[in-house]
């Protein structure tokens, strides 16, 4: 049976395209720096992880020893200006070790990179191809533009941007024609290749049969949506860098992946060619059109089935320590704010109110406080809050919740989120429930690890500000879980 190598299975496509391979017979291998992130995946118990970083050559040749076609998803879009060197440096590793473990195909997907000034992360996905290409290890480089399905970054970017402003001002890259693809089609592209003859090795455009202007996608958006039809004033003031901040405060994309999201759609995205027709046959039906790909990305987020998000990957600059599990830890100093409530509810009431923190639910304590929070992250280069979450009454490991990441999730009694907003050190946030003595309690703790003079210096200002924010938190949550006993 033909072993595939998936990296970046924790992402927004790897995180798809595991269950495709799955369902077309393939036996799957996923390759990620932090294994215990795939464990609550539906799909985990059918396929081999190897633990291991793009970076470390030891640990990528081990991951690719008895792998007939790897997948090479991983993109640092976001992650700081020296990410072309990262990417580089990556595919390097990666087409080295893929060449030294006898597989017999390598498949990229990327992005259209033909245009005479690329932005940089467009010039370094070029980059990538040429070295994949160039590997002596037969590869195929998928080059999609936009691609639309529901969790997609380019997704969320367009609804947010469509829905929340009626009329708006733009910049005159909403006018640069694009072809974008559907998240399907994307997918069964990225399956059908795997079987490719050897001799085959080289870049192929895909995109779908609509060719239109960001102007065009939201009006279209609009009128899939239901929305009234949106006022578009293109102006020409706007640089990239402007333009990311604004996206990062309409919607939930952070001013540092819009950017690169931006600088690309300067540039026009469209098909040269369709030669992937000789190996993939389209369906008879047809790729799937912009308008049908917004309606099933709309019907995903309604049915709260959006199996993968753009935020289900790592941020880029964001901790990655574990929780220390010693508080005399040889790290340093831990601070502590921990607080208990008797609850009247069951167990299982007060579990669903937990599990179901963040996003549309809020926090359970001054709302106003914790979007201030969030916007001060977001202008300090944060995620924020907007990014809420992937489902809204359930979660796993890995899943982003607002500006905190699962770190730890064990079913009906813990709940522990570690912190992705920018701080002088590394935060958790647990949240627990047990029963003692007949009772149901309610179990919170935060806990601050400081990095330096500022992080002493940060926990002792803001110290206050918890004591309200952490103070009120058990005695909502009690409410809520109350409440929600009574409802069922």
């Amino acid at each position: 049976m033909t072993r595939c190598l998936v990296t970046g299975a924790t992402g927004y496509i790897g995180g798809r395209l595991v269950p495709q391979l799955l369902e077309a017979g393939y036996e799957v291998r996923c390759m990620a720096r932090a294994a215990g992130r795939l464990r609550d995946h539906a799909w985990r118990d059918r396929v081999e992880v190897r633990e291991a970083d793009a970076m470390i050559p030891q640990q990528t040749r081990a991951a690719l020893d008895g792998v007939d076609v790897a997948y090479y998803l991983i993109h640092t879009m976001g992650s700081g200006r020296d990410f072309a060197r990262r990417d580089r440096q990556a595919a390097e590793v990666f087409a080295a070790a893929a060449r030294g473990a006898g597989v017999r195909r390598i498949v990229y997907l990327g992005g259209h990179t033909t245009s005479r000034r690329p932005s940089p992360h467009m010039r370094s996905r070029g980059e990538v191809e040429r070295i994949l290409l160039s590997s002596d290890v037969p590869t195929v480089a998928l080059r999609a533009a936009m691609i639309i399905g529901s969790g997609s970054v380019s997704f969320e970017m367009l609804r947010h941007l469509t829905e929340r402003l009626p009329v708006m001002t733009t910049p005159r890259w909403v006018r640069t024609l694009t072809q974008p693809i559907a998240i399907r089609d994307v997918l069964r592209y990225l399956v059908g290749v795997a079987e490719l003859p050897a001799q085959v090795s080289r870049a192929f455009d895909i995109g779908g049969p609509d060719v239109l202007s960001y102007a065009d996608m939201m009006r279209g958006y609009a009128e899939v949506a239901g929305l009234p039809p949106r006022v578009i004033i293109p102006v020409p003031v706007l640089t990239p860098r402007l333009s990311s901040y604004w996206v990062g405060l309409v919607t939930p994309v952070p001013a540092g992946v819009a950017r690169p999201l931006v600088e690309s759609l300067r540039n026009e995205a469209i098909c040269h060619e369709h030669d992937i027709t000789r190996y993939v046959p389209d369906l008879p039906e047809g790729l799937i059109d912009f308008r049908q790909a917004v309606h099933l990305a709309l019907r995903r987020i309604k049915e709260a089935d959006v199996a993968t998000r753009w935020s289900s990957a790592s941020t880029p600059g964001a901790p990655s320590d574990p929780l220390p599990t010693d508080p005399d830890w040889a790290g340093g100093s831990l601070y502590v704010d921990e607080r208990s409530k008797v609850v009247d509810a069951s167990r299982a009431a007060l579990w669903q109110v937990i599990e179901g923190v963040g996003g549309d639910n809020g926090w359970y304590s001054l709302p106003v406080a914790w979007r201030i929070r969030g916007l001060l992250d977001r202008l300090l280069g944060g995620v924020g809050l907007r990014r809420g979450r992937r489902d809204a009454r359930r979660l796993r490991v890995g899943d982003a919740v607002d500006f905190w990441r699962v770190e730890e999730i064990v079913p009906g009694a813990l709940l522990r989120l570690r912190a992705e907003m920018r701080l002088p050190g590394l935060a958790w946030l647990e949240l627990a429930c047990h029963e003692e003595d007949g009772r149901t309690v309610y179990c919170q703790r935060a806990i601050f690890h400081p990095h330096g003079l500022l992080g002493h210096l940060y926990w002792r200002g803001i110290s206050p500000l918890h004591g309200l924010i952490f103070g009120r938190m058990p005695g909502n949550v009690a409410r809520a879980a109350a409440r929600q006993g009574h409802a069922a």
